[in-house]
């Protein structure tokens, strides 16, 4: 039921490459990606009025960045770059470096099905989204790779350190989204130039990454990292690619091949056998201790 409810975050974020293309103001990574983090950040504060103490400063400018300010700004910069389905493949790669990371920082084993997973889901995520016409841009693959990395690194270390014991997680997702939105909010004012208005269509698309797509989505997110493994939350990421395919079919009039079926059958062996066997038992409110491999 974790797997569950959590996947419903990457599939959310699965939107992301629709909404980009078709309502936000062209080529604005930085302005996007701010506007997703900061406002539903600052909401979050309002709500909770709580602040890191101590090590906890430092931890979440970490996380933050990690999460959400520089994992942001590689998706947007690969949305714009990429066609969705692309963009989705080349950050396939994160629950590779989740496996490698996880053994390095959590000593996580790294067991046959671990790596039966991630190739399983790398060629699903291939037949499911690469198109005969799909275009390749070197920028585009180069943000796609640091997001992944980004993203794999803030689900090693949010399982490293979990949550300060009485911590919400309203709490705990205000601090990571406002931190992103505070560090590219200069960047963003300096390194582009702000639209002359905005539109409606530009304005919705906001309200949903930042609502939707922030908020809600990062509640489930955390959430479910604090019961799952680490490499089984990073299996969830490929939820994303498959309702990135389902909304192209839907409302972009792509179509789907048997391949692409395959694909996603393939998609989603990858992520029911990277689950955990065993219901996790990792409290949602305390740190963990050192880790183990859950898997």
């Amino acid at each position: 039921m974790s797997s569950a409810v959590t996947a419903i975050a990457p599939a959310v974020w699965g939107s992301t490459y629709l909404v980009t293309t078709e309502f936000l103001p062209p080529d604005r990574p930085l302005l996007a990606s701010m506007l997703r983090a900061l406002p539903a950040g600052l909401v979050l504060l309002l709500i909770t009025r709580t602040l890191p103490k101590g090590i906890w400063w430092l931890r979440a400018v970490v996380l933050g960045v990690l999460n959400i300010g520089a994992f942001f700004y590689f998706l947007f910069l690969a949305a714009y770059h990429l066609p969705g389905g692309v963009a989705a493949l080349v950050m396939s790669v994160q629950p590779m470096i989740v496996l490698l990371l996880g053994s390095a920082l959590l000593q996580d084993r790294i067991r046959p099905v671990h790596v039966v997973s991630c190739l399983l889901g790398a060629a699903g995520v291939a037949m499911l989204v690469l198109q005969p016409n799909a275009g390749l841009d070197g920028i585009g693959v180069g943000a796609g790779l640091l997001g992944a990395l980004s993203m794999a690194s803030g689900i090693v270390f949010t399982k490293k350190w979990g949550r300060p014991e009485g911590v919400s997680l309203l709490t705990f997702t205000g601090w990571q989204l406002t931190v992103g939105g505070l560090v590219l909010l200069p960047i963003t004012l300096a390194g582009e130039d702000l639209p002359d208005h905005f539109t409606g269509e530009n304005i919705g698309g906001f309200l949903y990454l930042g609502v939707i797509g922030a908020l809600l989505a990062y509640v489930l997110w955390f959430r479910g990292l604090a019961q799952l493994p680490a490499l089984a939350a990073s299996f969830l990421s490929f939820a994303s690619p498959l309702c990135a395919t389902v909304l192209g079919y839907l409302f972009l009039d792509e179509t789907l091949r048997p391949l692409q079926l395959l694909g996603a059958a393939a998609v989603i062996g990858a992520v029911v056998l990277a689950q955990p066997r065993t219901p996790a038992k990792t409290a949602e409110t305390v740190p963990p201790a050192p880790a183990t491999s859950q898997v």
